[in-house]
C-alpha cells in the first residue's frame, strides 16, 4: 500500500488580467509575486472505520400500513466498511449496481443521508472530521452538472474563486489562478460562452466542456482530497480518458483522489492506484490493481487473456438473475475471504496506525475548531459576489425579462384597448372595477408563477454552493430579492400606466401615483408569496401544483367576487392573508374618493344590482358620487393608509416565512 511521495506544487502563470469583470471583493494586494505564495492544502490520508448505513423500508402498501399498521423493515445498506487513502493516491470505488459505491461515497462526504442510519467513524490524518472542517479542505464533483448557464466560464470561475479560495490569496492572485485553471483544462477556447440552459433557450458549452467546467470549479481551490462521483458519466471514451488523467495528475501533487466509477474502460482503469470493489454493501477488495488479480485467483475466479479487469470484477460481483442465492453465497465468501486476506488485516492496521499519531488528547477532536466558520469569504464578499452574479442573470435571462416584458406590455395594451373611453359616472362603475381587479388578479398570478419558476430552477445550484461552504443562506436569499426588485417595480409599473389614461381612470396626478404605487405592492406581495411557496416546497411540480390552491381563496375574499363583510365570521380571518382585499379596497377608495360624477343628470340614479359576478350582493341602492360606489362594496375610506402599511406587512413576513423555510432545507443532521 505505498504511496507517491511527491509533494504538492501549484504551478502559477502570470498571464495578463482583463478586468472584465467588476472587482467586486478586490482586497489590497499586499502579498508576495503569485510564484512565491505556498499552497495551503497540506497531505491528506483519509479513513472510515466500521461504516454501517441502515434504513427503514415500509411494508405493504398505504392502506395495509394504515389498517394492519405493519412495522418498516430494516435494511442494511453498508456493513462495516473500513478503508483509507492516502496521499498521492487515486482510489476507485467500484462494484455492480446496489454494491452501495454511492452510498459509501456519500457518507465519506456527509452529503444525500436523507432517512439513511449511519454510524461509523471517519477521520483526516487520524482526527475525527465533520461535514464543515472536510468542505474547507476537499473538493466534489458530483455526477450532475449544475451551473448558472446565464454566466460565461470564466465568470463561472471567478465566482467561484471569490468565494472558494482562501483569504491569503489577493484579487489579483485569484484571477491568475482562473486564468491557470482554464489553460490545464482546455477552457481557454470556451473561456468566454455562456454555459447554456436548453430549458431556457440559452445556447451553451458541450457537455464535455461542462464536466470539465465541474472539475475546474474544484481544482481552482488546490484542495488536498478530490471527491468524484461517477465522473465519466454521460463521456465518450476519449473525454472520460482525459477527465481521469486529469485527476491522475491531481496525484503526482500529493493530492487524495477517491471517486465512484462505473464500468471504466481498460486505459481508465489502468490509472488507478488502488480500487475497492464493493458487493452487497461489503468491501469485496481494497487495494492495488495489480494485486486484485491474484486475490480473485485465489478464490478460483481467474481473469481470462484480453479481458477488462473491471468489467472481470463487476460480473463477478453483481447478482445474477435467476441465480441471486449463489450470487449472494459466491460474494459473501469473497468479502469474507478478503477480511481474512493479508491485505485486509493491512487495511484494518492503517487506519489504526493514522488514529495512533495523533495524541489521546485531541484523538477525538475535529480538524477544525467547533466556532470556525465553515466559509472562506467574508459576509460582505459574499454579498457583493452573489449580488453581481444574481444581478446579471436577471439582465441575460430571456425567460425571465424578454418574454415577461413581452407579456406585460400585451396584457396592458390589450386593457387599454378594451377598456377604453370610461367615464367617471354611475353607468362605467362596473367597468371601472373590473379593470381595477383585472391588474391585481394579474399582477398576483403573472408573478406567482413567474416567481416559481425561475426561484425553485436555482435551488439545487444553491443547495450544493451553500453546502461547498460557499455563501451563507441569508446572503443568496437577500441578493436574489435585491436584484429582482427593480423587474417587479418596473413591469408592475408599466402594466398600470400603459392603460390608465386610456381606459379613463382617475386623472388627478397624486391619484395616479398612488394607484401605481398600491399595484406595485400588489405585485411584490404576490412576488414574496412565490418565493414562499418556492422554499416550501420539495421542487417545481409541488410548487405549481399547490401555489394556485392556496391562492384562490385569497381571490375570493378580494371584494369583487364576493361583497366585503359577507362572509361568516369564521371565515373571515382568510381576507387579512389577502393582498387581493387590501389592494382592492385601496385602488377603489383612491379612484373615487371625493369623485364628482361627470353626467349630474345620471348622478342620483337608482341603480339595480348592475354590478355582476358577484360584486354587489345586496339590495339595491343609490349612487350619487365616488363615496357612495365605496360604500357599495362595504370599503371605509380611511383605510387607504392602512391598506398600504397591510401590503408592506404582507410583503416583510411572507419574506421572512420564505427565508425560514430556505433556511429549514439547509439544515443537516451531524
Amino acid at each position: 500500500m505505498s504511496a507517491r511521495t511527491a509533494a504538492p506544487q501549484a504551478v502559477h502563470v502570470n498571464l495578463a488580467f482583463d478586468p472584465d469583470l467588476d472587482e467586486i471583493s478586490k482586497q489590497p494586494d499586499g502579498h508576495p509575486p503569485l510564484s512565491t505564495v505556498k499552497s495551503a492544502t497540506t497531505p491528506v490520508t483519509y479513513s472510515w472505520e466500521n461504516i454501517q448505513v441502515n434504513v427503514d423500508v415500509p411494508q405493504g402498501n398505504c392502506f395495509s400500513r394504515l389498517c394492519k399498521r405493519l412495522p418498516p423493515h430494516r435494511k442494511q445498506i453498508l456493513n462495516d466498511v473500513t478503508g483509507a487513502v492516502r496521499p498521492g493516491e487515486f482510489l476507485a470505488i467500484m462494484g455492480a449496481s446496489g454494491a452501495g459505491k454511492t452510498t459509501l461515497l456519500n457518507c465519506l462526504t456527509y452529503r444525500n443521508s436523507g432517512s439513511l442510519e449511519i454510524t461509523g467513524k471517519r477521520f483526516i490524518n487520524g482526527k475525527a472530521v465533520d461535514k464543515d472542517s472536510l468542505a474547507r479542505i476537499s473538493g466534489y464533483v458530483q455526477q450532475d452538472d449544475l451551473f448558472v448557464g446565464t454566466l460565461t466560464v470564466k465568470e463561472t470561475l471567478r465566482f467561484q474563486a471569490l468565494l472558494r479560495m482562501d483569504a491569503h490569496w489577493s484579487y489579483k492572485e485569484r484571477m491568475n489562478r482562473v486564468e491557470e485553471v482554464l489553460v490545464e483544462l482546455g477552457l481557454s477556447v470556451c473561456a468566454d460562452t455562456k454555459i447554456g440552459n436548453p430549458a431556457k433557450g440559452i445556447k451553451g458549452i458541450s457537455g464535455g466542456e461542462s464536466k470539465r467546467l465541474a472539475f475546474a470549479a474544484e481544482v481552482l481551490t488546490d484542495p488536498s482530497l478530490m471527491f468524484c462521483d461517477e465522473p465519466t458519466s454521460g463521456l465518450d471514451s476519449y473525454m472520460a480518458q482525459n477527465i481521469v488523467q486529469t485527476l491522475r495528475n491531481l496525484t503526482a501533487k500529493g493530492k487524495t483522489v477517491i471517486c465512484t466509477i462505473h464500468q471504466p474502460s481498460s486505459e481508465v482503469f489502468a490509472m488507478f492506484d488502488r480500487i475497492l470493489l464493493m458487493a452487497q454493501g461489503r468491501t469485496a477488495y481494497l487495494g492495488p490493481i495489480d494485486s486484485a488479480l491474484t486475490f480473485f485467483a485465489s478464490q478460483g475466479l481467474s481473469c481470462p487473456l484480453n479481458y477488462n479487469p473491471a468489467d472481470f470484477y463487476i460480473f463477478n460481483l453483481a447478482t445474477l438473475r435467476g441465480q441471486e442465492s449463489e450470487s449472494k453465497k459466491k460474494n459473501l465468501a469473497i468479502c469474507e475471504a478478503f477480511e481474512k486476506s493479508e491485505l485486509g488485516q493491512q487495511v484494518i492496521e492503517i487506519v489504526k496506525a493514522e488514529q495512533l499519531q495523533t495524541t489521546s488528547a485531541t484523538h477525538n477532536e475535529p480538524i477544525t475548531k467547533k466556532n470556525q466558520s465553515p466559509y472562506k469569504a467574508s459576509w460582505w464578499n459574499q454579498f457583493q459576489a452573489v449580488l453581481w452574479r444574481s444581478w446579471m442573470t436577471v439582465l441575460r435571462d430571456p425567460t425571465f425579462l424578454v418574454v415577461k416584458a413581452s407579456s406585460s406590455i400585451v396584457i396592458a395594451l390589450l386593457v387599454a384597448l378594451i377598456y377604453q373611453g370610461q367615464e367617471l359616472d354611475a353607468a362605467s362603475v362596473q367597468n371601472i372595477q373590473g379593470v381595477l381587479f383585472l391588474f391585481i388578479t394579474n399582477a398576483n398570478f403573472d408573478n406567482v408563477f413567474g416567481v416559481i419558476n425561475t426561484f425553485t430552477m436555482e435551488l439545487p445550484i444553491f443547495m450544493r454552493e451553500h453546502f461547498n461552504g460557499m455563501y451563507r443562506t441569508d446572503v443568496y436569499f437577500m441578493s436574489k430579492m435585491i436584484a429582482e426588485s427593480f423587474v417587479y417595480i418596473l413591469f408592475p409599473f408599466l402594466s398600470f400606466t400603459i392603460p390608465y389614461f386610456a381606459v379613463g381612470l382617475n386623472p388627478a396626478a397624486d391619484r395616479y401615483f398612488t394607484g401605481a404605487g398600491i399595484l406595485v405592492l400588489v405585485a411584490n406581495s404576490a412576488v414574496s408569496f412565490g418565493y414562499f411557496v418556492s422554499c416550501l416546497a420539495s421542487s417545481t411540480q409541488v410548487a405549481l401544483a399547490i401555489a394556485a390552491p392556496m391562492s384562490i381563496p385569497l381571490l375570493l375574499f378580494g371584494g369583487f367576487f364576493l361583497k366585503n363583510g359577507s362572509v361568516p365570521d369564521w371565515l373571515g380571518w382568510i381576507g387579512y392573508l389577502s393582498w387581493f382585499m387590501y389592494g382592492n379596497e385601496a385602488l377603489t377608495i383612491n379612484q373615487w374618493r371625493d369623485v364628482q360624477f361627470t353626467n349630474s343628470s345620471q348622478a342620483c340614479t337608482l341603480m339595480s344590482n348592475t354590478i355582476s359576478a358577484g360584486m354587489v350582493d345586496g339590495p339595491m341602492g343609490i349612487i350619487c358620487n365616488g363615496n357612495d360606489v365605496i360604500k357599495q362594496f362595504n370599503f371605509d375610506p380611511s383605510h387607504l393608509l392602512r391598506n398600504i402599511l397591510l401590503l408592506v406587512a404582507l410583503i416583510v413576513g411572507l419574506r421572512t416565512l420564505a427565508f425560514l423555510a430556505l433556511l429549514r432545507k439547509t439544515y443537516r443532521k451531524n
